[in-house]
């Protein structure tokens, strides 16, 4: 049995996560954490309760899946490199000191960080790294990402990590972004390739969230497996 803990688990994710974990008959979800002041503080979450603090609830668990927020990520990651516990995150909008301090977690422990857990995104990113190396320079290259008018930060945590990608296969230094806050879009991101007189188009649209949750429970389910390091979805989707 895999044992949880949900961090974030009263939001849009953390409920997705829940729903789908809770169907699972290998996983057990033994708690959650919620910021302080939150109503469902108290409230039972599998086999434990919802606590404001993961200091709380960490007593045998396996694996820490947060979906919080870039401060409470970077606390939580470096309280699992302490103890030994996994640790997975979607969150985004990290400065570069965040995300080295959570890349430096990897050293003692397995750490998965994904902008997006969704499989197709994984593939997109292959197809597109590939596109760019066949299509080559006379190729202008834009990214078009559209998400619901309550994300924070943008350009999204899935375009920076695709247009980085890019820069490094095409040697360019900067891949143009456009970023669309709009109604409640779960997620879109479009790569433009534009040529003389031809265009290529590669699009992922996320319909629901629970794409997102397949991706976390198959973390879920790798990360255990895996020695200490620093992971991402193509990691395991294992191209």
């Amino acid at each position: 049995m895999i044992r949880v803990v949900i961090v974030g688990c009263a939001g849009r994710m953390g409920c997705e996560i829940k729903r789908l974990l809770s169907q699972q008959s290998d996983i057990e979800v033994v708690g959650g954490v919620e910021a302080p002041g939150h109503p469902q503080i108290g409230a039972p979450l599998g086999s434990g309760t919802i606590v404001t603090e993961l200091s709380a609830c960490l007593t045998s668990v396996d694996v820490v899946v947060d979906f919080s927020n870039p401060v409470t990520v970077v606390k939580n990651v470096n309280l699992c490199a302490e103890g030994g516990t996994s640790f997975i995150t979607g969150v985004t909008g990290f400065s570069a000191e965040q995300l080295r301090t959570i890349r430096d977690a990897g050293r003692k422990i397995p750490v998965v960080w994904a902008p997006n857990f969704a499989r197709g995104i994984a593939v997109l990113s292959r197809i597109a790294m590939q596109a760019a190396q066949l299509l080559g320079d006379e190729y202008d290259i834009h990214l078009i990402e559209i998400h619901h008018k309550k994300k924070k930060d943008a350009p999204s945590g899935t375009a920076r990590q695709l247009t980085e990608e890019l820069q490094v296969v095409t040697g360019r230094t900067e891949i143009p972004v456009v970023s669309i806050r709009t109604g409640d879009v779960i997620g879109e991101h479009q790569i433009i390739f534009g040529g003389a007189g031809e265009r290529l188009e590669l699009i992922h649209k996320a319909e629901s969230r629970s794409t997102f949750a397949a991706g976390v429970l198959a973390a879920i389910r790798w990360i255990i497996k895996q020695p200490a390091g620093f992971y991402s979805m193509t990691d395991i989707i294992n191209f």
